[in-house]
């Protein structure tokens, strides 16, 4: 259940909460808790090359679309700092190398500090089970296909030896299982067999801005209940 309701004026919150505990919540032995939509929260963003998902974030956060503060933009590579530092954001470049995993995450988590939620807006390396642990808040994740079909590495590539007639992106929280998370938000578009690999990837793009949009806002609106593997989105 998620209701809305006028917000308690600030000095009774304490108590409106307490009673609620106290009369309701052990009552029905209820998991609940409040979110004040006034409290704007504190995302992180991390991106590899591919800069499509991380400018359509920080549209929409110019824009005042999500809600939220981008706080901080983390990448393995250098090659956004200017179109990031140029709106007044923190940029931080983080390689990431076989011999040095441990560290560079280590360095990550220490720029992660007081975040409410990390964006993966095209991370292009995996997580370790260590980082998600001490991650002390939820990640979500674009993935470039329709999941679960084609989990992994080049999807558009084997979508396209398949001759797939759709193709899509989906939005899901990271877990330790490689993109097997809850899944928040997908999206498909038809294609043919007109279309080479590069157009898949092009209209790929696409709906990866929109889908991984749609999947930060409702997280944010706290419009995303986890119901074991899956989620309830309203």
């Amino acid at each position: 259940m998620r209701m809305v309701f006028d917000a308690v004026p600030v000095d009774a919150r304490e108590s409106v909460y307490r009673r609620f505990e106290e009369e309701i919540g052990r009552r029905f032995q209820m998991e609940h808790r409040f979110a004040e939509s006034s409290e704007r929260k504190r995302v992180a963003i991390m991106v590899s090359r591919e800069d499509h998902c991380l400018s359509d974030l920080l549209w929409r956060w110019r824009s005042g679309e999500l809600g939220a503060e981008v706080v901080v933009v983390i990448s393995n590579h250098p090659d956004h700092r200017e179109q990031v530092t140029s709106l007044g954001l923190p940029y931080h470049h983080v390689p990431v190398s076989t011999d040095a995993r441990q560290e560079a995450e280590a360095r990550i988590l220490e720029l992660l500090d007081d975040v409410d939620l990390l964006v993966l807006a095209r991370y292009m390396q995996i997580l370790s089970p260590g980082f998600l642990e001490r991650l002390d808040a939820p990640a979500i994740n674009i993935h470039h296909s329709f999941l679960p079909a084609f989990v992994g590495a080049d999807p558009y590539r084997r979508a396209h030896e398949r001759g797939v007639k759709l193709i899509g992106a989906t939005a899901h929280y990271v877990t330790e299982e490689l993109d097997a998370g809850p899944i928040i938000d997908q999206d498909v578009t038809r294609v043919s067999h007109r279309d080479e690999i590069g157009d898949l990837e092009r209209i790929g793009r696409d709906i990866e801005r929109v889908v991984l949009a749609r999947a930060v806002k409702a997280h944010l609106d706290d419009r995303v209940l986890p119901d074991g593997t899956r989620t309830v989105v309203f």
